[in-house]
């Protein structure tokens, strides 16, 4: 079947209300707005945290003195590390006690960065969420059925409480138990499935193992987000799922997802700067990048009660555009997240993203969408060894052919030399939420 057709005009989209109003301020009107909501979100830094008062005392930012946006960039940059230095509640402006909810990330080297919402918070995350969705084409009454994960991690709560929002019923069913995924896709007929795109290829492939056509199903639209993935990945979801993919943007230390989203017309992710200001910087010097280049992206939280954060370091590599959407909205676009500049490999003096290798794997003839890019040291060298598996229907005596072929293209599209290892299908872990894409062998072997 395959996804559905693209809307035959943009008009339509154009003629179509959006879920509110502030999607379509002017330019001038959202600048206003923003400056007075960074004032209010300076004054609750200055005063509820000690670390954020020393830091705008530093820079000659008392709030009161803030008179236009740009202001803001006299203000140092802020990053993971702060909040783990701070471990763990010491750069909130509210006490514990006051707060409906904490998150944390996983922590899987030294301590894990925690995040904390009151009721208000909460409650216009909810709001940005079924914004979100509305802008992907969800309407209320469509079943969604969510493989986020829950529990500690931002994603699965918070599609769900978006979803309510908006009159959806969600079924919660986070990662795992994957062929029950998909048993009650097709039993409970979803319209929607919101994942990881790792995972929504794990979910095509076990439907295919059990010979249930999802492209059949009632799917419709997919949610993805949390990873960085290709056009593509994008291709290969909507093939073998039979839905139309859009991506989404959100990181736990500003809110969680529903920081941006796509809309229908699919031309860059709308960032909701009526909640956040967004900024573009060179990750080396910290300067601003102007308009349409690439950079890293730092984004300041314009109505968090309980973490303000302030000129917050992403390191996701994108560019931005303000440029009128054919949707009708006029909130900036972050035209795809490239990567994270801290996930960015040099290899024999190359910088490797892992999103460009998998630009070249996914959708190869032969190749599954399935790899990892395990690094080694060869003498004074780094060494990238790309695995990747087969498809079922490649017989074990054509792998050294395929393999020759995605070095072939690796070295003409990224110019740098790997090993190339191509396993028989289902060698390679399965991710049930974020996808492990890289394996750092190289403290090993020095």
């Amino acid at each position: 079947m395959g996804a559905p057709a693209e809307p035959s005009s943009f008009a339509a989209l154009t003629a179509r209300a959006t879920h509110s109003p502030e999607e379509t301020l002017t330019r001038d009107a959202l600048a206003a707005l923003q400056l007075g909501r960074l004032r209010a979100t300076l004054a609750n830094a200055w005063h509820n945290v000690p670390w954020q008062r020393a830091r705008l005392d530093a820079a000659g930012l008392h709030p009161d003195a803030l008179r236009h946006l740009d202001d803001l960039e006299r203000l140092p940059l802020s990053a993971k590390n702060d909040l783990r230095e701070h471990y763990p509640f010491g750069l909130f402006a509210r006490p514990v006690e006051q707060l409906a909810r904490l998150h944390a990330s996983s922590g899987t080297t030294g301590r894990p960065t925690v995040v904390g919402y009151t009721a208000d918070d909460l409650g216009r995350w909810s709001d940005l969420m079924a914004r979100t969705l509305y802008a992907i084409g969800v309407r209320p009454g469509d079943l969604v059925h969510n493989a986020f994960g829950y529990g500690l991690f931002t994603g699965g709560l918070g599609t769900h409480g978006g979803a309510e929002r908006l009159g959806c019923p969600v079924v919660p069913m986070s990662g795992g138990g994957t062929e029950r995924q998909v048993a009650l896709i097709v039993d409970f007929g979803a319209r929607v499935l919101c994942a990881t795109p790792s995972y929504a290829l794990a979910i095509a492939e076990v439907a295919e193992r059990l010979g249930v056509d999802l492209r059949a199903s009632r799917l419709r639209l997919g949610v993805f987000g949390a990873e960085p993935w290709s056009e593509a990945m994008r291709e290969r979801i909507e093939e073998r799922l039979g839905l139309r993919a859009y991506d989404t943007y959100g990181l736990s230390e500003v809110m969680g997802p529903g920081v941006a989203c796509e809309c229908e017309a699919r031309s860059g992710l709308h960032g909701w700067e009526d909640h956040f200001l967004f900024e573009l910087i060179d990750p080396d010097t910290g300067r601003a990048v102007p308009e349409g280049e690439s950079g890293e992206l730092v984004v300041t939280t314009l109505t968090k009660d309980a973490l303000p954060m302030l000129r917050y370091r992403t390191h996701d590599i994108t560019r931005l555009t303000r440029a009128r959407c054919a949707c009708g909205r006029t909130h900036l676009r972050i035209l795809r997240v490239a990567g994270r500049n801290d996930d960015m490999l040099i290899v024999r003096g190359v910088n490797v993203y892992p999103s460009q290798i998998e630009a070249v794997l996914v959708g190869r003839p032969g190749i599954a969408p399935h790899y990892q890019l395990v690094l080694g040291r060869e003498g004074a060298l780094d060494h990238l060894r790309i695995e990747v598996e087969a498809r079922p229907d490649i017989a074990a005596d054509g792998y050294a052919a395929l393999a020759h072929d995605v070095r072939h293209h690796v070295k003409s599209l990224i110019g740098v030399s790997v090993e190339v290892v191509v396993t028989s299908p289902g060698r390679l872990p399965r991710s049930e939420g974020k996808a492990v894409r890289v394996r750092d062998l190289r403290s090993k072997t020095h």
